[in-house]
């Protein structure tokens, strides 16, 4: 799409982030712009696991918005994260998911690199008979792979293409380091990964998670069974310059809750479900941590979650592909220490909450369905007035958009718009 240099790629409606533009969800020169000043741009990006590459030289691929990139451990056990991309013609040099590697060796022309991504040799280089082959001139050092600056905190691996980002735990603030201590602070055993292809832009995901509002109406289930209710004791924390956010609340302790029985409140009826449930383990949960809270969700600006809920326990990421489409790629974990029947429930849970469930499936569903509505007004905006106009939690409740309101500070303060 051919866009006028002289204008703006959004004219963003009055009323700050409680008016988000249609424009922004499918604009194709808006996704361009958003891949160089956000996601290669000054933020810290979820890569994967520890877990994941537990051997020196194993590897895993991930992605930073439209750049591939190879999360490995090298040889000497240091975590490092590369750009997938040969320095020749900038052909992938690995394809597979993940796997063991030595060296990085392209099959389109033989150039070879070592796990931190300096230049180690050329087929052909010098030539063949001493003729052709690369100029005298040519300084391998001058072509090694893109080197990310890396974090790693409690098993979570995090990266940044950006110098001048400030430090991981100053960017996220310390609530949100402590959460991620709580929740990850245990050796950590891999359940299971699953993607979800989403047909919206990446950021009604995003949005979604981030938003306390919809989960006991558009998740009836979390509704009837008392799993979720913003009845229930609980609140909202907001992170660094408030663009992360963290939801908590404790299912056994809840007042007010007659407020779901009322008619016209769809998460009301329990005759959605049929006669109940036919295997009421789905609902046996148990204290984790010992200090009765029995979901916390947590964001970091722009695209990863980081999940308690009662005993399922993930990380996500949702991956852009396209102004339309998004992935949304999940990792299941447990601990080293659960027991054989904790490791079940924590799986038999991960499968209500996944994209074969309840959650995931609804959660994906509807943006959808929103990214359908939004489609043929693109001069219209959204309206995110729920508990005021600022980012800031209220205290003692989560009917707030606050926490989305914050990502579209994050948003606007990284584009420029």
């Amino acid at each position: 799409m051919l866009t006028d240099p002289k204008e703006p790629l959004v004219r963003w409606p009055e009323g700050g982030v409680t008016r988000i533009p249609y424009v922004v969800y499918t604009d194709p020169a808006i996704y361009a712009h958003e891949q160089k000043t956000i996601f290669r741009g000054p933020i810290w990006h979820f890569l994967g696991l520890e877990a994941q590459i537990p051997t020196p030289n194993s590897y895993v691929l991930a992605q930073m918005g439209d750049t591939p990139i190879i999360l490995l451990r090298d040889g000497e056990g240091t975590v490092r994260a590369l750009v997938n991309r040969c320095a020749h013609k900038g052909t992938p040099l690995l394809y597979h998911p993940y796997g063991n590697v030595e060296q990085l060796m392209c099959i389109y022309h033989n150039w070879c690199f070592a796990l931190d991504g300096t230049m180690i040799s050329a087929a052909f280089e010098r030539g063949v008979r001493g003729k052709g082959g690369l100029p005298p001139s040519f300084n391998k050092a001058d072509h090694s792979i893109p080197a990310l600056r890396v974090h790693v905190i409690s098993g979570l691996v995090f990266a940044t293409f950006s110098a001048e980002v400030m430090d991981f735990e100053d960017y996220v603030g310390p609530e949100f380091v402590a959460n991620i201590h709580r929740v990850c602070g245990r050796p950590m055993t891999i359940l299971g990964e699953y993607q979800q292809k989403l047909h919206c832009n990446w950021k009604l995901y995003i949005e979604n998670v981030k938003d306390p509002y919809h989960a006991s109406i558009l998740h009836a289930f979390n509704g009837v069974m008392k799993m979720d209710r913003l009845t229930m004791e609980g609140g909202i924390m907001k992170g660094t310059r408030g663009w992360h956010h963290i939801s908590y609340s404790k299912m056994t302790q809840e007042s007010g809750g007659e407020v779901y029985e009322q008619d016209n409140l769809r998460s009301a009826d329990i005759a959605a479900y049929g006669f109940g449930l036919r295997d009421r383990s789905i609902t046996d949960v148990w204290d984790d941590y010992g200090d009765g809270v029995s979901m916390t969700i947590q964001t970091h600006f722009p695209n990863f979650v980081l999940q308690q809920l009662r005993n399922c326990l993930a990380v996500r990421t949702i991956v852009p592909v396209s102004p339309t489409e998004s992935r949304l790629v999940w990792i299941a974990f447990g601990y080293e220490s659960d027991t054989p029947e904790h490791a079940a429930n924590r799986l038999k849970q991960a499968n209500m909450m996944g994209p074969s469930g309840l959650i995931s499936m609804e959660d994906g569903m509807i943006g959808g369905m929103v990214h359908h509505g939004i489609a043929g007004d693109p001069d219209k905006a959204a309206v995110l007035e729920m508990g005021g106009s600022g980012i800031d939690p209220i205290p003692g409740t989560r009917v707030s958009e606050g926490s989305v309101r914050g990502f579209w500070t994050g948003y606007r303060a990284c584009t420029g718009f």
